[in-house]
């Protein structure tokens, strides 16, 4: 159980990184998005979380930290080379995670944002044109700065939160929803599905290893794939995080009522 101590240092930094530097974007769709990511790049993320998206046509966000490349970590074995190629060739979108998946809070934002170059660097590497468009803040919620920072590098840059984006979101810290934290409760999932479709909003999922014996941080197939097939059923349009903010301007700009924020 937090201390009080803990509780307060949890409110402030979930605070500070809620009410600075925001990139107001107002979310004004016809047709509902759901975004698919996954944080870190575990193999089975792809071997198993990308072959469940590619049988229905579908694509999604690998958050990607080049020097975790073919190592280990608590989610399982951290992609390899081929497993980039074979993302892109499939037509997902690779995402930044930083290069050595820095804790966005406890590290310093000046090197932070080194991390952030350093990825890019790394990746023109292995994908020569290839250009990162979104970023995934690891571990923790960011620090104001490093928020600050992030948001020159990219279109947008996702967090968390248990939650979809509707009305004005923060590009510099859309919210998302962690599977694994439904347990196995999947009501939970299709309710906020419903609630997305009621909304309008854009649902970005995220979770990290797709196994039959999942880490805390990941979820089944079975379960994976039965969220992937209640969001096909609510009618929304399913696409990376890149390109479903592709949609969310292209709407916004149709509306001559400019967003204040």
């Amino acid at each position: 159980m937090l201390s009080f101590v803990g509780k307060v240092s949890r409110y402030y930094r979930r605070k500070s990184a809620s009410v600075l530097f925001r990139r107001p974007q107002r979310i004004r769709i016809r047709r509902p998005l759901i975004s698919f990511t996954f944080d870190d790049f575990p193999r089975s993320a792809l071997l198993a979380g990308g072959e469940i998206l590619q049988r229905f046509s579908l694509a999604g966000t690998f958050y990607t930290s080049l020097g975790l490349l073919g190592g280990d970590s608590p989610s399982g074995p951290i992609f390899v080379e081929g497993d980039l190629k074979g993302a892109l060739r499939d037509g997902h979108e690779l995402g930044c995670h930083t290069f050595s998946h820095c804790d966005s809070w406890q590290t310093h934002p000046q090197t932070f944002e080194q991390a952030i170059v350093e990825n890019r660097t790394a990746l023109s590497e292995f994908a020569p044109g290839y250009h990162f468009k979104s970023f995934s803040y690891p571990i923790s919620l960011p620090r104001p700065m490093s928020k600050s920072a992030a948001s020159r590098h990219f279109l947008c840059c996702r967090g968390g939160g248990q939650t979809f984006n509707s009305g004005i979101a923060d590009l510099n810290q859309l919210s998302a929803y962690f599977l694994e934290k439904a347990g196995s409760n999947f009501e939970l999932v299709k309710a906020l599905i419903d609630k997305n479709r009621e909304a309008r909003g854009w649902l970005i999922f995220a979770t990290h290893d797709i196994s039959s014996a999942p880490s805390p941080f990941g979820c089944t197939p079975e379960f994976f794939e039965g969220v992937v097939r209640y969001a096909i059923d609510s009618g929304a349009q399913i696409l990376p995080v890149a390109a479903a903010l592709n949609v969310v301007r292209g709407a916004d700009s149709l509306n001559p009522q400019r967003t204040k924020g």
